[in-house]
């Protein structure tokens, strides 16, 4: 008969902080530049320079901490994590090991209606390690210390996600928490969001867990899943046949769909972890949480229920804008300006998610102005130009940014709402198609349909479609 076995998954999230400058010096923490360009001797790590704590750091780690209902420790240190390696430039880490800023935590996920707390260990706050760039040609390795001290929050998560379902959605509740509060922008691509899996299997209904291993190197939600699925088949495979898994680091390779081992798993010990002699403690009065927590802005959860109740979208709708932070700012914003939200919603909806998957980019990289999707709006109600212009108009709005109202006015693209010109046109059409007249007369109602087309291309679609019915009706009916 054969076993049944269930995935134990927790994973180590790592998030690069929003702050200008490195968590213990002045350097710039922008993604790019030149090798070694944002670094000075506190972040490469020269003898007798001394780091100062970005205040920042620590708000933006409190923040996230209350987003995901830790308990802030308002006594807390920094301690260094000893180990030998070319982009790690003081030969330890400053991260906190004894005195983490935020414990005890959770989130709810959902992952097909079903609701589940995945609970949170720990935050704490550390300093990112140097980039090891690999030179085949020269056969060498090139290190660059522009990431060196980039401040990071490392999440860690209880190991209570059973599929990579679980794991994906957990991921993204967090990373939209954290985009929300402006803490980071969470891309993956970029590095500035890093998952680390450590994942174990076990029998069906087994309490102790299995040998966990850590994979390394996931880069995007599609490699965690592959890795998650390919290391749960690798550690079936082993017991079943009477091997051991070995505790251990794993990185995944995702062009070859394989992890290999990298090196055995180090517990605490192995990083002679002590507390950082040049830190002072960090101690977090109550008026400092207490502004920090009146600073907490509108997260997702409470304005998917505030959208419901106040704009009456549909679940769809609301699901699709509070799911990017910059696409619920536009909306909003677009509200503020007299749009009605129905209609605001259509144009996210309907055109900009069209336009944003034509053009193969990130929904956060939409640049438009919500002033100039209002003017456009407006221009619509108004009659000033019709749907179909509207459309033509709101892609050079999105492509450039462009306003409306001039694009339109030097464009000629205004409606002809002159009457009396467009029944004279409207006349003349009905007088060079007598069989479409007679079509419609004989009870073809669609005939009207290729008599409206024939007026919008003699008036380059300017025309009102409205009103050109209204008027046809009224000719073809005497």
């Amino acid at each position: 008969m054969s076993r049944e076995y269930e995935t134990v998954i927790g994973l180590e999230v790592h998030v690069e902080l929003a702050t200008k400058t490195k968590i213990f010096c002045g350097c710039s923490t922008e993604f790019g530049g030149a090798p070694n360009t944002h670094t000075c001797p506190v972040c490469t790590g020269m003898p007798g320079s001394l780091p100062v704590l970005n205040k920042q750091v620590v708000e933006y780690a409190m923040a996230v901490g209350l987003a995901t209902n830790c308990d802030i420790t308002q006594n807390c240190k920094f301690d260094r994590k000893n180990y030998f390696y070319p982009d790690n430039p003081q030969n330890y880490q400053i991260s906190q090991l004894y005195l983490p800023i935020c414990r005890n935590g959770k989130i709810e996920i959902n992952v097909d209606g079903n609701k589940k707390n995945i609970g949170i260990h720990e935050i704490h706050m550390e300093e990112d390690a140097g980039k090891l760039i690999h030179d085949e040609w020269e056969d060498c390795s090139l290190v660059d210390y522009n990431r060196s001290g980039v401040p990071l929050i490392e999440i860690v998560s209880e190991p209570d996600m059973r599929s990579a379902d679980e794991v994906i959605a957990y991921l993204e509740k967090l990373r939209l928490i954290v985009q929300y509060l402006g803490a980071s922008d969470c891309k993956l691509q970029e590095g500035s969001m890093r998952a680390d899996v450590n994942l174990s299997i076990r029998e069906v209904g087994a309490k102790e867990f299995g040998t966990r291993t850590e994979m390394k190197n996931l880069n995007s939600f599609k490699a965690i899943r592959r890795a998650i699925e390919g290391e749960t088949e690798r550690q079936i495979d082993l017991i079943e046949d009477g091997e051991k898994v070995i505790q251990e680091t794993r990185r995944w390779d995702d062009a070859k769909e394989y992890s290999y081992a990298m090196r055995s798993k180090e517990d605490a010990q192995d990083y002679r972890y002590f507390p950082d002699p040049d830190l002072v403690p960090i101690v977090i009065s109550d008026q400092w949480l207490q502004d920090v927590k009146d600073a907490q802005p509108e997260l997702r959860d409470e304005k998917i229920v505030r959208y419901r109740e106040e704009y009456d979208l549909p679940d769809y709708d609301i699901d699709i804008i509070t799911g990017s932070k910059h696409l619920a700012d536009l909306f909003e914003a677009t509200i503020a300006l007299g749009s009605s939200p129905k209609e605001v919603s259509n144009w996210l909806m309907g055109e900009t998610m069209r336009l944003v998957n034509d053009s193969d980019m990130d929904i956060d990289d939409v640049f438009f102005a919500p002033e100039h999707l209002a003017s456009l709006i407006q221009m619509i109600e108004k009659s000033e130009i019709n749907r179909k212009v509207g459309k033509e108009v709101f892609e050079k709005i999105f492509k450039e940014n462009v306003d409306p109202a001039v694009y339109v006015e030097e464009n000629g693209l205004k409606s002809m709402n002159d009457e009396g010109a467009l029944r004279k046109t409207i006349e003349e059409i009905v007088a060079n198609n007598p069989q479409s007249v007679e079509d419609f007369k004989a009870g073809k109602k669609k005939a009207i349909g290729f008599l409206v087309g024939q007026t919008m291309k003699a008036t380059q679609g300017k025309a009102d479609p409205g009103m050109v019915n209204k008027i046809l009706n009224e000719i073809l009916s005497k």
